[in-house]
C-alpha cells in the first residue's frame, strides 16, 4: 500500500492495550497517512463533506494494498456524486422514538459549555452524513468481493460536473480509550462492539467522550436502543433503503482498472466480515446520531 505507516495505537488509530484498555481494532490514523492514503483520505473528506475519514476506511488503510485498490474501484460513483446522492436520499428521515430533549441548563450541568455544544451538534450531524455514503462505500465493495464487475460509464460527460455540499466544521480529536479512567472507558465500551475479534467503538462516541458525564448521559439512553424493537427497526429499514440503491450505482460503475492490483483472494473473507460488522453499526450512526443532535436544545438564531 504506498505510502501507508504501520498503524499507531493512539488516539486517532484506536486500539493502546496500556492502562487495562483492550486492544481496539486496527486503523491508520489521519495524520499518520502519507503518499497515495494520505490523497485518499483528502479526496474522501472533500466528496463527502465530512471533516474526518470513517473507520472504516482508516481500517482498510491497515491493510497493505486495500484502500487503494478499493478507492480506484467505487472512486468514478463518489467523483460524479451518485454514491453520496442516492445514500443520502436513502437515509431519509429517521422513524424512531426521540430521546427526552436537554435544555441548555442541563447540558451545562453535564458539563456542555456553549462551544461544546455546537461541537456536539456538528459531531452528530456529521455521523449521519457520512454514515450513508459508507454504507454505499461498501455495499459497492462488496459486489466487487463477491466477483461481480460493473461495465458503466458513470455519468461522466452526462452530467455537469458535481459540488459537494459545504463541509462541516472541524470535529473534536478521537479520544483515546487508554487515556481515559477506568470508569469512563467503562462507560464508552458499553456504546461498542466488535470488530474482527477486537473492540470497536464507532468515533461519535469517542469524540463525545470528551465530555463524560455528557457520554454517561447518552449511554444511559442509548443503550437500552439497540434492543428497543422500534430503533431496531429503523436501523434495518435505513439499511434496506441505502442497499436498494447499491445496484443502480454499482452498473454504471466502470471497469475496474487494473492499477492497483486486486488484493489476494485468501484476504477477501476477513474484508467482508469487517464490512458486515460496519453494515451494523452505520445504520445505528444514522438513526442514533440524528437522535443525538434532536435532543440538543434548538439551534439558537444566527
Amino acid at each position: 500500500m504506498g505510502g501507508a505507516r504501520k498503524p499507531k495505537r493512539d488516539a486517532s488509530g484506536g486500539g493502546a492495550s496500556s492502562g487495562g484498555a483492550p486492544a481496539m481494532l486496527a486503523e491508520l490514523a489521519e495524520r499518520d497517512a502519507t503518499g497515495d492514503v494520505a490523497r485518499i483520505y483528502g479526496e474522501i473528506r472533500e466528496l463527502c463533506a465530512v471533516p474526518y475519514v470513517s473507520s472504516m476506511q482508516r481500517h482498510l488503510a491497515t491493510r497493505p494494498g486495500w484502500l487503494p485498490w478499493a478507492w480506484a474501484a467505487v472512486r468514478p460513483a463518489f467523483l460524479d456524486g451518485s454514491a453520496q446522492e442516492a445514500a443520502w436520499r436513502a437515509a431519509g428521515p429517521v422513524d424512531a422514538p426521540p430521546l427526552p430533549r436537554l435544555s441548555e441548563s442541563a447540558l451545562r450541568v453535564l458539563g456542555v459549555d456553549a462551544d461544546a455544544e455546537q461541537s456536539i451538534r456538528a459531531t452528530s450531524e456529521s455521523f449521519v452524513r457520512v454514515s450513508p455514503t459508507n454504507l454505499m462505500f461498501s455495499g459497492l465493495l462488496r459486489r466487487l468481493l463477491s466477483g461481480e464487475r460493473p461495465g458503466g460509464r458513470g455519468r461522466a460527460g452526462v452530467a455537469p460536473p458535481w459540488t459537494p455540499p459545504p463541509a462541516l466544521p472541524a470535529l473534536p480529536a478521537l479520544v483515546d480509550p487508554a487515556a481515559m479512567t477506568p470508569v469512563q472507558r467503562a462507560v464508552l465500551m458499553e456504546l461498542g462492539t466488535e470488530v474482527g475479534g477486537r473492540p470497536f467503538v464507532p468515533g461519535l462516541y469517542r469524540m463525545l467522550a470528551h465530555w463524560p458525564a455528557y457520554l454517561a448521559h447518552v449511554a444511559t439512553l442509548l443503550r437500552p436502543r439497540f434492543d428497543d424493537p422500534v430503533t431496531v427497526a429503523s436501523c434495518r429499514t435505513v439499511l434496506a433503503r441505502i442497499d436498494a440503491e447499491v445496484p443502480s450505482v454499482f452498473a454504471r460503475l466502470p471497469a475496474p482498472p487494473s492499477s492497483p492490483p486486486a488484493p489476494p483472494p485468501e484476504e477477501h473473507a476477513d474484508v467482508l466480515a469487517a464490512l458486515d460488522r460496519y453494515r451494523g453499526t452505520s445504520p445505528q450512526m444514522i438513526v442514533l446520531g440524528a437522535l443525538i443532535r434532536d435532543a440538543l436544545p434548538p439551534p439558537r438564531a444566527a
